[in-house]
């Protein structure tokens, strides 16, 4: 597929600012879920954990995807070298600056009850090399060298009948709903054999899972008919997303099944129900987002630039400071508007005062030099008469 004449995916430069705004969020959410974090407050809310255990379910999923999407579209415009190249530089050298320089505050606020002061104890957390939430640049930068042999694949006449057979599925209201079934295997079997929920990349129960919404992205956009399928049967998508709603909380407040089903079966079927609204969701949300976002202001550009550092400042900021407001005697809800506010000023902060003006911390985190910025683009194949 020739990928030359194309327009831009405003949907997906919109998706991907909301997407990680909805992960910082949850992580200002999660000191008071219950949850067990990094930081946690004395007291949680059960209602919080019940709508947060809704929405992890597809945020991230649909950020892979957008991810998939962009591997296809770069390859189509650098060889093979210069993508290693920039996926090298764009993410595995922030992925080390972060792991060195972004992680240990995190890491000794978990543990500050046991340690000295943070200078004394800074080598040994350095060298621990922990990933923490940036094992989302690390699986990223894995599955773009994976995109490599996989772009070729697709592109092969094997690859064609593959896109041919999800094109065939789109043309029936419920046909790319149908994939679910394959992302079920995947998640059931792979959860059951690394029973491990640890995010790292050798996990395949976590990876796995990750990696089938970004071969979607690769998949998908090499058609023009997929992808108008998916905008076309958004109403029916979010009808199954409502259902696959339903079935989601039917089981998670169900009562005590372990009479009745092994401790493996119910895992299998909360895997399956998680599954479910996560593919479902992520069709209406990209379907009701061809719809609504068909126009990339030059705000959602800015930001999209922006986005990544704030990704890897973020958690980092909730913690520090989140460890100071848990400490607070007020309401939950209040420690939850504070926090989300002094941790968003922060991180935008640091992010546009700090790392966009200089160009050599814009390289230690995957920006591009100021004379040299496009802004995140990706973009939509438009079929050839």
């Amino acid at each position: 597929m020739e990928l030359k004449n194309t327009v831009r995916f405003s949907e997906l430069d919109w998706l991907r600012v909301i997407l990680i705004f909805a992960v910082f969020l949850h992580h200002v959410c999660m000191p008071f879920n219950g949850d067990g974090w990094h930081i946690m407050n004395n007291d949680s809310s059960k209602v919080l954990d019940d709508i947060m255990v809704y929405f992890e379910q597809f945020r991230l999923p649909i950020l892979f995807f957008i991810s998939g999407v962009g591997s296809v579209i770069l390859l189509s415009k650098v060889t093979v070298l210069k993508f290693v190249k920039d996926k090298f530089l764009r993410l595995f050298i922030p992925l080390l600056i972060g792991s060195l320089l972004i992680i240990p505050p995190q890491i000794y606020i978990e543990n500050i009850a046991e340690m000295q002061s943070y200078w004394q104890e800074y080598p040994s957390l350095a060298l621990k090399f922990e990933t923490n939430h940036l094992w989302f640049i690390e699986y990223l930068f894995v599955f773009f060298l994976l995109a490599i042999p996989l772009n070729r694949l697709f592109s092969s006449s094997f690859g064609t009948s593959i896109i041919n057979f999800v094109q065939v599925l789109s043309k029936h209201k419920i046909g790319l709903y149908l994939l679910v079934i394959l992302l079920i295997i995947i998640k059931v079997y792979f959860s059951l054999t690394f029973s491990s929920d640890d995010k790292k990349i050798e996990n395949l129960s976590s990876s796995a899972f990750y990696f089938f919404f970004f071969i979607a992205g690769m998949l998908f956009v090499r058609s023009n008919v997929i992808w108008q399928a998916i905008y076309d049967q958004r109403f029916y998508n979010l009808l199954l997303l409502v259902f696959s709603t339903i079935l989601f909380y039917s089981y998670y407040y169900s009562p005590d099944l372990s009479e009745y089903l092994s401790l493996d079966m119910r895992w299998s079927i909360w895997w399956l129900v998680c599954c479910l609204v996560a593919w479902s969701a992520f069709l209406t949300i990209l379907g009701y987002a061809q719809f609504y976002f068909t126009k990339t202001p030059k705000w959602v550009s800015l930001s999209n630039e922006l986005i990544y550092p704030f990704y890897i400042f973020h958690q980092t900021v909730i913690v520090v400071i989140g460890y100071y407001v848990i400490a607070w005697q007020t309401p939950i809800l209040l420690k939850v508007i504070s926090l989300f506010a002094l941790s968003f000023f922060t991180t935008t902060v640091i992010c546009w005062f700090i790392i966009k003006p200089s160009n050599f911390l814009r390289f230690l985190f995957g920006l591009k030099p100021k004379n040299n910025v496009v802004p995140v683009a990706y973009n939509k194949p438009i079929k050839q008469d």
